[in-house]
């Protein structure tokens, strides 16, 4: 299934062409993560727990200002379930797997920043960065292979005139 727009053939992501069916494997690993962080979003316990990393943002502190903890907290939780909901989608219609992957790629290059905002990240007893700390250096680490499944979903769904014309 693709749509056709200028220059881009929207497709979903696992149909594309050859062998991508593994693709599925990461489309609903990504939803399980946005439903479940989406979800606790809307507890104190969480609220609290990425006060510090919104607070050091320069990208993303203005959220506190506007809304305060937990508002910031509801409104990363309601990006973070649309995401999940727009990966969902993505498995019907094209349009949602692009849409869906993008809003995934774009929540973990923005959780990367937070280690050059977030103090604490470099482990400065074992000689500062590159050395990271537990918490919260190698929790964030982990967004490095979800951006890389979120880009892996976005480029299937996403081909060029270019490619499609092979």
């Amino acid at each position: 299934m693709t749509i056709k727009t200028n220059q881009f053939h929207l497709q979903i992501a696992e149909k594309n062409v050859g062998s991508l069916s593994h693709l599925a494997l990461l489309r609903w690993a990504l939803v399980v993560i946005f439903l479940w962080f989406g979800g606790m979003k809307f507890t104190t316990y969480e609220a609290n727990a990425i006060a510090p990393f919104i607070t050091y943002s320069p990208i993303m502190s203005w959220l506190h200002t506007l809304f305060g903890i937990q508002g910031a907290s509801y409104v990363i939780g309601v990006l973070e379930l649309s995401t999940a909901a727009a990966l969902i989608l993505g498995a019907f219609k094209p349009i949602f797997s692009a849409l869906g992957a993008a809003m995934s790629a774009a929540t973990y290059l923005l959780t990367l920043t937070f280690f050059f905002s977030t103090p604490g990240v470099a482990e400065v007893t074992a000689g500062g960065f590159p050395a990271i700390g537990a918490m919260p250096g190698q929790f964030l680490l982990k967004d490095l292979v979800l951006l890389a499944a979120s880009l892996s979903l976005l480029l299937a769904s996403i081909q060029t005139s270019r490619s499609s014309a092979r």
